[in-house]
């Protein structure tokens, strides 16, 4: 990318006004030299400095400079002349102090510029080659950024001839990604509508087990300040990956995780805990949560006790279906794929029948829950194993398996998505997915 004086706008740019906007491209202002107001040779620019503004596109407020030997700080207001072939100061004097940066400040060529973003609208990583800044009543604005390297002879050619980044150029608005900035003081300003959580947990949970360790820091950096979104992203990650992330945190900072999680899924992540940490996690865990993981954690792993969870809805047989339907729309504390069935009981507990969802809402509002039930539903005991589980809910099409003891209580459920994550093979999981579309303006 290049500096384009004349050109309209990209797609970012053009947001900010209907004229045409002088552009600059970063990595051509690198270059230039920084001059004084009477023209001597001051140095060189060795970064530009943006402000994090939320949902606004980041402001220029001044330039890093290696003058004398020293790196310093330009402020923009005093620089005159940005697009020229240098960059001109209103001054000859500068103020030699050592540049330290501040919290909010962002770098374009330290944090931005060939690092990796976040493309939100494709949900993957990406690395930016280039950035573009544009001019604007308010000052200098980063607008895009150009994902797609290019090669020499290609770079060549645009400052031979002095164009801008043609059509093949993956340029596009810099308020369509994520910036994995490294400097955690201006990491934590982030607005808190922060375009990282437009993704879904399953989707940051892919972009973690793809980052470097630095890359990881700043996303869980980001998560957290969502505890709901953190516990999701970590009910998603693999085994591996969540237990060695999870192992960095201290004792209470994996309980105060685990404490939103679901239960069946917190209990997974206890067991990839070193057993020395095992108890002291459970303990800061609130009561209510604690009993549900002890009593999880005491079935074999790989079985209908091991995976199922203790959410459920279970009413007695009585029960009308319009009551029913009241009972699932509040039940806001239960894990929404579990309630896709609901079970009838009788006095004693017993497993009586399950009523689909579908055929609850059909029914007359009425009707007992017993009628509108498919009765002897199908159920497994405890022991059961993943090829019984998974197997019986492919046969009768099942999206949830209630699991029993033997005197027909239920215990829990296996939800389908519980199933199909223990027998998918984890070398499917890391497909490259389909691309999506970008959505049209």
């Amino acid at each position: 990318m290049t500096e384009s004086p004349d050109q309209s706008p990209t797609p970012g740019a053009s947001a900010l006004s209907a004229q045409p906007a002088r552009r600059l491209s970063l990595s051509a202002l690198l270059r230039r030299a920084v001059l004084g107001a009477h023209g001597q040779q001051l140095g060189r620019p060795d970064d530009v400095i943006v402000r994090l503004r939320g949902q606004d596109y980041p402001l220029v407020t001044g330039l890093v400079a290696d003058i004398g030997g020293r790196r310093v700080f330009l402020p923009a207001e005093s620089i005159v002349d940005w697009h020229t072939g240098t960059i001109r100061l209103s001054t000859a004097k500068v103020d030699l102090r050592t540049f330290e940066r501040r919290p909010g400040e962002v770098l374009l060529s330290a944090d931005i510029l060939g690092h990796r973003l976040i493309d939100i609208p494709q949900a993957r990583l990406v690395r930016a080659y280039d950035l573009c800044l544009t001019e604007t009543p308010a000052g200098w604005v980063l607008t895009d950024v150009d994902t797609r390297p290019t090669t020499w002879w290609h770079r060549a050619w645009q400052r031979l001839t002095g164009t801008a980044p043609g059509a093949a150029s993956a340029v596009r608005d810099w308020k369509a990604f994520e910036a994995l900035i490294g400097h955690e003081p201006s990491a934590l300003l982030r607005s808190p509508t922060a375009r990282l959580r437009r993704l879904k947990p399953q989707q940051i949970a892919d972009l973690l087990e793809e980052a470097s360790r630095e890359e990881q820091g700043d996303l869980l950096r980001q998560v957290h300040t969502d505890p709901e979104l953190e516990a999701g992203v970590f009910e998603e990650l693999d085994d591996d990956p969540q237990a060695r992330l999870l192992r960095n945190r201290s004792d209470e900072e994996v309980a105060g995780v685990l404490a939103r999680m679901h239960a069946d899924d917190a209990a997974d992540a206890v067991m990839d805990l070193p057993q020395e940490r095992r108890q002291a996690v459970l303990n800061l865990l609130p009561a209510g949560q604690r009993v549900k993981v002890t009593t999880l954690l005491s079935y074999q792993h790989n079985t209908a006790g091991g995976l199922m969870s203790l959410d459920y809805l279970a009413l007695p047989a009585g029960t009308p279906a319009a009551e029913a339907l009241a009972r699932v729309r509040h039940a806001h504390g239960l894990q929404s794929e579990a309630l896709t069935t609901v079970y009838a009981v009788d006095d004693h507990g017993r497993l009586r029948g399950a009523a689909g969802l579908v055929a609850l809402v059909q029914a007359d509002p009425a009707t007992a829950l017993a009628e509108v039930c498919e009765h002897d539903p199908v159920r497994v005991n405890p022991p059961a194993d993943l090829l019984t589980v998974a197997l019986l809910m492919s046969d009768y099409n099942l999206l949830a398996l209630p699991v029993v003891d033997d005197g027909d209580r239920i215990l829990g459920v296996v939800t389908v998505d519980d199933a199909l994550e223990a027998t998918v093979p984890d070398n499917w999981r890391h497909r490259e997915p389909e691309p999506h579309p970008e959505p049209s303006d």
